[in-house]
């Protein structure tokens, strides 16, 4: 039941990923691309039906890890805490960015929550990339100190960085040079996704230069993943054991690439949905490929001292697992449907669907 669960919550915070990360990628190329008033509208238009229902996996994610995983859920949220709340303002204020940006018809006002909602995606983008890289890089669980443990079991708390901005320290920040370089990987591919959404979705005079754009961060993005496989031999000195002994999680790291390779032909797609569909491949094999590689871990640790947090020291007791599979198959339905109408509502092109006025 556990590796049951534990599909489950990376399925849903997968999703998660692509469907909120395009909303992410679209605040991004607001920020920095669109300059007429027009555009700033279009690309609020292709998301502005989607991206609070988006923000729902999210949620759904931390209720499975609350239920599931009760002692990870406890250890990372209070470890975790500081960069926690920050992503939850950064979230507020990307929402509230959207919302009031409409209310009054004044630049200044329009001005100020313009930024609000670029910079806000831009760092949530940022953040959940360095999550990522707390994930794979590990903490230092107990806050072991010379050989002996702090806190009781596996309780750790970080500070935002230490002094030495090294991912190999003692006592490690939540940023490193690190974290922060698969931070700035992940506003990479953000940034693309959203691109593609903004073409897939809307007929924008932005659509060829952004197309154009496209290419050339997919260019970025080769290099900084080429560079990330480089340096992960840094943090673990074996990251591919789990793909040598179980051969078809290949197939991870495979889609990966055909994403990857498949977004350099974006100024030939007919179909404006294929950028779309070879990023949001891209973020699906690049995220499997990740949590396949430290399973049956789920938070490493990076002492001897304190084992690391994995798939069966965190769970919840079997009954509760099994019960739960029933539950789940409900929500899991009605979230199909309403993702299903949702979607099938909002199919084509935004550029007439209104929003921002309310």
């Amino acid at each position: 039941m556990e590796i049951f669960w534990y599909i489950v919550l990376m399925t849903i915070l997968t999703v998660y990923v692509i469907l909120d990360g395009y909303d992410f990628g679209a605040g991004i190329i607001h920020l920095f691309f669109a300059k007429k008033e027009k555009d700033k509208v279009l690309i609020t238009k292709s998301i502005g039906p989607f991206w609070d229902a988006n923000e729902v996996w999210l949620i759904a994610g931390g209720g499975i890890l609350f239920f599931a995983f009760p002692t990870l859920y406890a250890i990372s949220f209070s470890g975790f805490y500081l960069p926690l709340i920050m992503i939850l303002w950064l979230l507020i204020f990307r929402a509230i960015g959207l919302e009031l940006r409409g209310q009054i018809h004044n630049k200044i006002w329009e001005s100020i929550w313009d930024k609000a909602f670029g910079i806000s995606s831009l760092l949530l983008a940022l953040f959940f990339g360095v999550a990522l890289g707390n994930v794979i890089r590990g903490v230092n669980l107990g806050m072991v100190t010379d050989g002996v443990a702090v806190y009781e079991d596996a309780y750790f708390i970080l500070p935002l960085w230490n002094s030495t901005f090294s991912p190999q320290a003692e006592h490690l920040g939540v940023i490193d040079w690190f974290t922060l370089f698969l931070g700035i990987v992940s506003v990479v591919a953000l940034m693309i996704h959203g691109a593609n959404w903004i073409i897939f979705k809307t007929n924008s005079e932005l659509n060829p230069k952004l197309k154009k754009t496209v290419f050339n961060l997919n260019i970025v993005l080769l290099i900084l993943v080429i560079t990330s496989l480089s340096v992960w031999h840094i943090i673990e000195p074996d990251p591919f054991h789990n793909f040598i002994e179980n051969p078809w999680m290949f197939i991870f790291p495979i889609i990966c690439l055909v994403g990857l390779f498949g977004m350099f032909k974006v100024k030939q797609f007919k179909k404006d949905g294929t950028g779309f569909l070879f990023s949001s491949l891209f973020l699906f094999g690049g995220l499997t490929s990740t949590v396949a590689s430290i399973f049956p871990k789920v938070l490493p640790s990076t002492n001897d001292v304190v084992p690391s947090l994995d798939i069966y020291n965190t769970s919840t007791a079997e009954y509760g697992l099994s019960v739960g599979v029933y539950w789940f198959i409900i929500a899991i339905i009605l979230v199909a449907v309403y993702m299903f109408v949702q979607y099938r509502v909002f199919s084509g092109k935004m550029d007439d669907v209104g929003y921002g006025e309310h």
